[in-house]
C-alpha cells in the first residue's frame, strides 16, 4: 500500500518517525512535507497537498499530523471524497476504516506519545472497509451531503 503522509511544524517530528516505521513495515510512503521544520508552516497547506494526492491516485490512504489533529482534520474534510477522522486510540483507527471507509487519519503530536501514534497508524493501515450494507447506506448519505452519487460497491 502507498501511504501519503504530511505534517505541519507541530507534527514534523512524528511524521519523520512514522515514515521510517512504515518503510520498515514494507509500506511505500509519499512524504508531502513539511520537508524542513518551519514554524511558519500551516496545516491547511498539508491538508490541500494530501487531499490532492489522494484524489489523484498517488496513494491509497493518508496520515496527517498537526499539534492537536483538529485543524488539519477540519481542513482536509473540506474536499469531496475525503473521509478523515481524528484518532487517538487504535479502536477508532481501525473502526473508522471498517465502518466509515476513512481514508485519512489525523493525529495530534501534542496529544499522544509516539509509540501510541505508531500503533494507531498501523491499525488504520491494516484495516479494511467491510462493505456491509448498513455501511454502504451511510456512505451514500455522506456522498449526498457532498453533492455526489455513490455506487453500491463504495470505493
Amino acid at each position: 500500500m502507498k501511504v501519503i503522509i504530511g505534517a505541519d511544524h507541530a507534527g514534523f517530528e512524528y511524521k519523520n518517525i512514522l515514515i521510517q516505521s512504515m518503510k520498515e513495515a514494507g509500506y511505500t510512503v509519499l512524504d508531502i512535507g513539511s520537508i524542513t521544520l518551519d514554524p511558519s508552516d500551516d496545516y491547511p497547506d498539508r491538508a490541500v497537498d494530501a487531499a490532492n494526492a489522494l484524489r489523484n491516485g498517488q496513494g491509497e490512504r493518508a496520515i496527517l499530523i498537526c499539534g492537536s489533529a483538529v485543524g488539519i482534520s477540519i481542513a482536509v474534510n473540506k474536499f469531496k471524497g475525503i473521509r478523515a477522522g481524528i484518532c487517538h486510540d487504535t479502536y477508532s483507527a481501525h473502526q473508522g476504516v471498517e465502518h466509515d471507509n476513512m481514508n485519512v487519519l489525523c493525529m495530534g503530536q501534542r496529544v499522544i506519545g509516539i509509540e501510541l501514534a505508531k500503533e494507531i497508524a498501523f491499525a488504520f493501515l491494516k484495516a479494511n472497509f467491510s462493505k456491509a450494507p448498513r455501511h454502504l447506506r451511510r456512505l451514500k448519505k455522506i456522498a449526498t451531503i457532498e453533492g455526489e452519487t455513490m455506487k453500491e460497491t463504495a470505493p
